[in-house]
């Protein structure tokens, strides 16, 4: 059943993704230009997602178990540190670079886009290249 509900908020969230236009990298570039032509229109599917997101973090840090009966596993960890910090400044660089982010170049990925393509690979060898590091770190 936990499958089930996975694969049906995975899909309800890409095909958002697709509406909103976040899985346009020229649409995400736009947005992040602005000294040129600035599309503010995802400001405003930022701030709806924030709105949902956080009405729903709220109701979650109240129950011990999801609907489906699973452990609610939020994350507790409430610093900033150098880590969290250099990561969101690499996430922010690859973002501007190539219009993309995980979900949306998964969705674009699926939908035949070369880019998205390059950008998932990169971001899996990243993702190895992280482990890795984390490992030998330990």
């Amino acid at each position: 059943m936990n499958i089930l509900f996975s694969g049906l908020a995975g899909l309800i969230f890409g095909l958002g993704l697709i509406v909103s236009g976040m899985a346009d990298p020229a649409k995400v570039l736009g947005f992040l230009d602005l000294a040129g032509a600035w599309d503010p229109s995802l400001a405003l599917v930022m701030a709806g997602a924030i709105a949902v997101g956080s009405i729903g973090f709220i109701i979650a840090s109240k129950r011990k178990h999801s609907w489906l009966g699973l452990v609610m596993q939020l994350p507790s960890a409430r610093h900033i540190d150098r880590r969290l910090l250099l990561g969101g400044a690499l996430f922010g660089i690859g973002w501007g670079l190539a219009g993309f982010c995980p979900g949306p170049a998964l969705v674009a990925l699926g939908m035949g886009e070369l880019k998205a393509l390059i950008f998932v690979a990169a971001m899996l060898v990243g993702m190895g290249l992280f482990e890795v590091l984390e490992r030998r770190r330990s």
